[in-house]
């Protein structure tokens, strides 16, 4: 049986004996000691890599000209590769040479490649990740603060590019925003007016941005 002396110091009771386990934390793990252990470092900030990661992890997510691809054959390292889809779409492959990309999804592409496979390999088996996307771009014009391409990275809204492209320059034309969508010569326009959603009574002009949209500030 263990001897406990108790002493008294300034009103605080000091218990002798075994010692005892520190109190665990709300997180269910010990504090760590004073001394000792270095203090952890600062969280990176997320790259614009990573995010494009994630944007590229949407479920139904198209290829597009300028994303970087991670091919993986199963046990055919020559057939694997890094590339980057073309502006016209394609992609280049050891031995399938040009394979349209653009357009599809990952799981279309995989597909696509282990058809073209076949006649080399016995029993192909490729897997395809969207190692950066590039492709998903808006672009913002005209009386902003930072006027440019964006990478979409998530669920954007005309307004939500207009704070990241910095706020409307102090002359803007705040009620006559022109929102540009689809391919030249077939184009259609929206009319924003800023002002209006801001009040609450044009939210629906608000719209979610779609890769190859152009806002443009008068």
């Amino acid at each position: 049986m263990h001897v406990k002396i108790f002493a008294v110091m300034t009103g605080v009771v000091l218990l002798a004996g075994p010692a005892r386990p520190l109190a665990q934390s709300a997180f269910g793990q010990n504090p760590a000691p004073a001394t000792d252990i270095p203090a952890p470092a600062s969280p990176a900030r997320p790259t614009t890599s990573a995010k494009t990661v994630a944007a590229a992890s949407l479920p139904g997510y198209v290829i597009g000209p300028d994303d970087v691809l991670q091919i993986v054959f199963w046990r055919e390292k020559d057939l694997s590769a890094e590339v980057t889809v073309r502006p016209d779409g394609r992609i280049s492959l050891p031995l399938l040479n040009d394979v349209v990309a653009a357009g599809l999804t990952p799981e279309q592409l995989r597909t696509s490649l282990i058809e073209g496979a076949g006649p080399f390999l016995a029993e192909p088996n490729a897997t395809v990740v969207v190692k950066e996307s590039r492709s998903r771009k808006v672009f913002i014009t005209g009386s902003v603060e930072k006027p440019g391409p964006y990478l979409l990275t998530g669920r954007t809204t005309v307004l939500q590019l207009i704070a990241m492209a910095g706020g409307l320059k102090e002359f803007a034309d705040q009620r006559n925003i022109v929102l540009m969508r689809g391919p030249q010569g077939k184009q259609v326009t929206l009319g924003v007016d800023y002002r209006s959603i801001l009040r609450r009574e044009g939210l629906e002009q608000n719209v979610d941005l779609q890769p190859g949209d152009t806002v443009l500030v008068p």
